[in-house]
């Protein structure tokens, strides 16, 4: 029995043995191995030699366990918005928003995380978008931000893209995405536009009054060639002329007369008496005023209808 015990014993601590060498080199090959994945570049820093020149590229890589550490990189395009208050040429403050799309140079990588570290973009871009914005923006005059906002874009994108190289950072794209001006600006310009508006019906109003004037000569033109043809014909032909369109006058004033349901013609002398049956020397008299009272009255009608008739001829 002690023979097989101390067998026992024995193989036992073999497989010991074994599991702990099994353990350790399954320890030193997991700390050797690391993974660059998909988008992503690595920096390794050795703690004899410093910062390693190469870049590691996607994929399973050996180190040396403690004495190199790597650093991984996102080398993605990443968006990064920063908004600025800037003073224009006129002195007047607007508050921009711009956005860029930046990644860090791949061949550079080494350079990046020695001078800047991981959080490169952080750092670097906030100041340079708003140095860059403050200069581009004193160039301007506040309403040439909008009227030129292309070329304005422009020389904001040439200034940043060349700023960033110098941190070795490319920069995909850049877009002013928001442009506010300061609250008394506002005022102004929407006073600026009433004003327009004000001037535009000032000149309006000045042309009909001008047109106005145009056709009151015009007419008083005509209203004077007209007379001078009237007297010019009378003087010529007498008053014949206007003999007959008084006749006319009068045929068309007894036409419309005619036609007309309200109007009972009353002939003059007895039969007047005996459409009306007045017998009394009283009712003669009144009949006498009535008569003399509508005769006087068309008389005045006939003439201003004549009146009224010549002028639509004559002018």
């Amino acid at each position: 029995m002690s023979g097989g015990g101390q067998a026992a014993v024995s193989f036992l601590t073999k497989v010991a043995k074994v599991a702990a060498g099994l353990g350790l080199t399954a320890s030193a090959v997991s700390t050797s191995l690391y993974t660059v994945d998909g988008g992503q570049r690595a920096v390794i820093f050795d703690r004899f030699q410093g910062v390693l020149p190469a870049v590691v590229s996607e994929g399973t890589h050996f180190l040396v366990p403690w004495l190199q550490k790597p650093f991984l990189f996102d080398i993605r395009t990443r968006p990064h918005s920063f908004s600025s208050t800037s003073g224009t040429k006129d002195l007047q403050m607007v508050s921009l928003t711009l956005r860029v799309l930046a990644r860090p140079d791949v061949e550079r990588l080494p350079e990046i995380f020695t001078n800047l570290g991981l959080d490169y973009d952080d750092k670097v871009l906030p100041s340079i978008g708003n140095e860059v914005l403050k200069a581009v923006v004193a160039q301007f005059n506040a309403d040439q931000l909008l009227t030129d906002r292309p070329h304005v874009s422009a020389l904001v994108r040439e200034a940043l893209v060349r700023r960033a190289g110098e941190f070795n950072i490319v920069l995909d794209d850049v877009a002013i995405t928001h442009l506010a001006y300061g609250h008394d600006f506002a005022q102004a310009v929407e006073k600026k536009q009433v004003a327009q508006q004000e001037a535009e019906r000032s000149r309006f109003l000045v042309a009909r009054a001008e047109q106005e004037r145009r056709a009151a000569i015009v007419r008083a033109e005509g209203e004077s060639e007209s007379a001078r043809l009237i007297s010019d014909a009378t003087a010529l032909v007498g008053n014949g002329l206007i003999e007959l369109r008084r006749i006319e006058a009068a045929k068309e004033i007894a036409g419309v007369i005619a036609r007309s349901p309200n109007v009972s013609y009353i002939p003059s002398g007895n039969n007047g008496q005996m459409l009306l049956g007045l017998s009394t020397a009283r009712d003669m008299v009144l009949y006498g005023y009535c008569s003399e009272a509508t005769w006087f009255l068309n008389y005045w009608f006939h003439l201003l209808f004549f009146l009224i008739k010549v002028l639509r001829l004559f002018c």
